[in-house]
């Protein structure tokens, strides 16, 4: 063997010794310990705590609510313009939605604009013929239209839907006695307040007319 085949073989020795120390040593990384869970809900590359907080999504309301809310704001506001604005246009987007159209009656009369309040209350009796409000609405401008017979009519329906609610009976009679029907009128001035004595314009009318 000669002197340079003496000194690779050496070094091949050293090269060898060094790699199986490291090996073995307690330097190299073992599996099983690179990662020591801390709890026992610890993953890596995850949220795994049970108490992490998530935000929710706002719930979304759709736009006809955000109109009937606007016609509220407006209405409290006795800002019937506004109300008349919202209110058409949730008409739009639903034309036989029953609560629009009982409120868009009540503006259109705050307004003046009676032919229109009527034409709503009659679309809104196709839809529900039982709806006493309705009718008690549209007796009320009937009476203002001049068409009493027909608002008599309108009246003692709502009292029908409805006996045991006493602004029915308080309307009714409210019309009766500007018809002049004093008696008539103070039978129903009279069961008004038997339903409900806060009524006090009611008993109020029964003292003027008794």
């Amino acid at each position: 063997m000669s002197s340079f085949q003496l000194i690779l073989f050496l070094i091949s020795v050293v090269i060898f010794y060094l790699f199986f120390k490291q090996i073995f040593s307690s330097s190299y990384p073992k599996r099983g310990v690179d990662f020591e869970a801390k709890r026992e809900n610890d993953q890596i590359g995850g949220i795994t705590e049970a108490n992490k907080n998530f935000s929710k999504p706002t719930p979304q309301i759709s736009r006809l609510e955000q109109l009937l809310s606007m016609a509220d704001r407006a209405l409290e506001r006795e800002d019937f313009v506004e109300a008349d604005k919202a209110l058409s246009s949730a008409n739009i987007i639903e034309p036989e939605n029953q609560e629009v159209l009982l409120k868009h009656g009540y503006v259109l009369v705050k307004l003046e604009r009676l032919r229109d309040a009527k034409e709503v209350y009659e679309e809104l009796l196709k839809l529900n013929k039982e709806e006493d409000m309705a009718h008690v609405a549209l007796a009320n401008l009937l009476h203002r239209l001049g068409d009493n017979e027909e608002a008599k009519k309108h009246h003692l329906r709502a009292i029908e839907l409805d006996k045991n609610y006493a602004p029915h009976y308080f309307n009714y009679a409210n019309t009766l006695y500007d018809l002049g029907e004093r008696h008539s009128a103070l039978e129903q001035y009279k069961k008004a307040y038997n339903l409900d004595n806060s009524l006090e314009e009611a008993s109020k009318m029964i003292k003027k007319i008794s």
